[in-house]
């Protein structure tokens, strides 16, 4: 049993990627049409209407030296979105305007938005060369960027950054923790990237014993999200262990607890109402995650 990846927040953009003209500098150039869309944006933040959909204007709009990033096709015409002067690191929490948009979008808007967030951030931030240190330039159209000296020719392509984020079982219980950044009273899923020469498995019972000082077993898949701050791919897992006992790593997190099924189940039905503890928000995996073990 899985998450369903539909209902997961910045997943399911219904554009055509159409990799096949990405290669193509004459279809793409053709798709830079009067009729072509340009997604609207306030350097990384969305802009959008009164209904919370995302805006769209005609690439006109776009800065005359812009570099503009080929997003995919809508109704056959080309969606592109411009890179901004600036890019920006800064954790998910911090984007207070980009979120109070996103809570208002549609699952489309919503992939559509976190696709082109995590693009032209990545352009944004990437103008060197990280071999020689010439400057870089846009190739296949937003997906690829190209060192501009001939010497080096080195060819550099969008980061994607996996995080494993997992749900800790033992005699009916999970184990969730909480950040310093977190709001009082939140609790999630532990979570950690995955470093170098390292199995997805691996990851999981490293950052859980890091994190927790607790040793896990049987890990399975459940889901994924495409996380747009900047560029992450959060890979739901679940895993079991075999002792509750918890050696916290306070550098890491403020708190680790075990929560029975009632107890979660209270905090998904009540939210910010719960006795026990505030779950994740709905655009979160985590949320998601404790949604499918609750279901299980």
């Amino acid at each position: 049993m899985s998450c369903c990846a539909a209902a997961i927040a910045f997943a399911g953009s219904g554009l055509d990627r159409a990799d096949h003209i990405r290669s193509d500098p004459e279809r793409l150039a053709v798709l830079k049409s009067p009729q072509a869309s340009l997604l609207l944006m306030d350097g990384l933040a969305p802009e959008t209407g009164e209904d919370g959909g995302l805006l769209w204007g005609r690439l006109s709009d776009a800065p005359e030296d812009a570099e503009l990033v080929f997003l995919g096709l809508r109704h056959g015409f080309g969606c592109f979105a411009a890179v901004p002067l600036m890019g920006d690191t800064s954790p998910a929490y911090a984007h207070r305007k980009s979120w109070q948009a996103i809570a208002a979008m549609s699952g489309e808007d919503m992939a559509i938005y976190g696709c082109a967030r995590s693009l032209v951030d990545w352009h944004a931030r990437h103008r060197f060369c990280a071999k020689c240190g010439a400057p870089s330039v846009l190739a296949k159209g937003g997906w690829q960027r190209n060192c501009v000296n001939e010497n080096c020719a080195a060819e550099h392509f969008p980061r994607v950054d996996p995080v494993t984020i997992m749900l800790v079982e033992h005699e009916g219980k999970l184990l969730l923790g909480r950040q310093s950044r977190f709001p009082p009273g939140s609790y999630s899923a532990l979570a950690g990237f995955v470093e170098p020469g390292e199995a997805i498995e691996e990851a999981v019972a490293r950052e859980v014993l890091e994190e927790a000082g607790v040793k896990v077993r049987d890990v399975t898949y459940i889901s994924s999200q495409p996380w747009p701050f900047p560029s992450q791919l959060m890979i739901g897992c679940h895993a079991y262990a075999d002792s509750a006992a918890l050696i916290i790593d306070r550098t890491e997190l403020d708190d680790a607890r075990w929560y029975t099924r009632e107890e979660v189940a209270e905090a998904i039905e009540k939210n910010r109402e719960s006795t026990s503890f505030f779950p994740p928000p709905p655009q979160a995996i985590a949320y998601h995650m404790l949604t499918w073990w609750l279901a299980k």
